[in-house]
């Protein structure tokens, strides 16, 4: 079976898998590798293990070797220089009348690939740009134009909850999220309310989804009448979490109940048989 290691280039950011090549590599170690966008620099977070040969799609890259000293110091130079990138290419930009938002530079760790990153409303013809920032920067210059989502991960910022946003701290990818997500947790379905600072669906809509899907199903229906110890009533609402029903008395008191002691009406007359 061959080895893999897992890799992640950025915080939050996707792992993949390369082939550790022989080297002794734990969790927390630096490493070189060549990718799609060239050399770059990774962390290793999933120590090299055995896996099945038909769990890979493809041959997997090997590891080039452990970052050395020189290539972390010169990852760092390069990376100090990319707020001055940042400007220049937003300036440039600006001067030639594209509608873009430059949000992120970001060199591979030799210097040898500068990427800027940018929001826009549409497509956007970079091409002048791109010829004016090669001889500027006098190495390969690629744009990247990203969602509303990716532009929060970039950016960073706070949520709701006051805390630094889920996308930058540990979320690897986004999920689909849906206003049915809120519907099921009872929240207002009202967008401005369920909404990210990216403007989409708050992604953890999806963490307690799936629980209150299941407590929903043993709560009784809005409209079905049950018994209570109390006599018979009227399902008017209820808690989930707190397994608890709101029920309407026939005096047209309303009362919150544990779901255990409401029962619909037929079960609890054929309990009371015998």
């Amino acid at each position: 079976m061959p080895d893999v290691v897992g890799i992640r280039f950025k915080r939050a950011g996707v792992i993949y898998y390369f082939d550790p090549a022989g080297i002794p590599l734990k969790v927390g170690d630096e490493v070189v590798v060549d990718t799609a966008r060239g050399l770059t620099t990774g962390k290793v977070v999933i120590a090299p293990k055995q896996v099945l040969a038909s769990e890979l799609a493809e041959p997997l890259k090997p590891v080039l070797r452990k970052a050395e000293p020189e290539d972390l110091r010169l990852r760092d130079e390069f990376m100090a220089q990319e707020a001055a990138a940042l400007a220049t290419c937003e300036t440039m930009a600006a001067r030639l009348g594209l509608p873009m938002k430059m949000l992120r530079a970001e060199y591979n760790f030799d210097g040898s690939r500068l990427t800027f990153f940018f929001s826009a409303e549409g497509r956007v013809d970079f091409r002048a740009l791109v010829r004016e920032l090669t001889p500027t920067f006098k190495t390969r210059i690629e744009l990247r134009q990203v969602g509303a989502r990716d532009e929060a991960k970039l950016i960073g910022d706070f949520g709701r909850c006051g805390r630094p946003l889920c996308c930058v701290t540990h979320l690897c990818s986004f999920d689909g999220v849906s206003m049915k997500m809120a519907k099921e947790q009872n929240l207002p379905l009202n967008p401005a309310k369920i909404s990210g600072v990216c403007g989409r669906l708050l992604c953890c809509l999806s963490y307690e989804n799936e629980l209150y899907r299941a407590l929903k199903e043993k709560m009784p229906k809005v409209g079905l009448t049950v018994a209570t110890p109390t006599g018979p009533a009227k399902v008017v609402g209820g808690n989930p979490i707190k397994e608890t029903v709101l029920v309407q008395l026939e005096s047209g008191a309303t009362i919150e109940l544990p779901l255990a002691q409401v029962m619909p009406e037929k079960a609890s007359g054929k309990r009371g048989e015998g």
